[in-house]
């Protein structure tokens, strides 16, 4: 199995950066402004891309400013049952990001674009939690 693996460093507080990965009005800020459900722990979130597609995970674990973790339940074959961990830490007055999309089953070139959009939707994170507006889709970078 192969894993996606990105690191970005936040200029606002684990609390704030926690915020937009766990709460559903934050995952509509810097992913997709079609962001439906409960980011609760044992929640479901849908997530869809207008006619792109769409991505359905059900929240396993949501720990304040530390760590929030997801699995893929429905959408492109390649993600179902891949799971997606952020794992947030504080570092000389950055909040760090670590994600990681794990489980993948081969690197098929699906893969490599998904990887492109994760670093495309980090810095859309980044920039929601810092100066509070993100280019969630359908305003992300093609």
């Amino acid at each position: 199995m192969v894993d996606i693996l990105h690191r970005v460093g936040i200029q606002s507080s684990p609390t704030e950066v926690y915020r937009t990965i766990a709460t559903r009005e934050g995952l509509a800020g810097w992913w997709t402004d079609d962001t439906r459900g409960s980011a609760e722990p044992g929640g479901k979130l849908h997530f869809q891309f207008g006619d792109r597609g769409f991505f359905d995970i059900e929240v396993l674990e949501a720990e304040p400013g530390q760590r929030v973790l997801w699995r893929v339940t429905d959408g492109p074959q390649e993600w179902i049952g891949t799971n997606i961990v952020w794992d947030l830490k504080q570092e000389d007055g950055y909040t760090i990001v670590l994600l990681k999309h794990e489980g993948w089953k081969e690197p098929v070139e699906f893969m490599h674009h998904c990887s492109t959009k994760w670093a495309v939707f980090l810095l859309s994170l980044k920039s929601l939690a810092e100066t509070g507006a993100g280019s969630p889709y359908p305003d992300d970078a093609k």
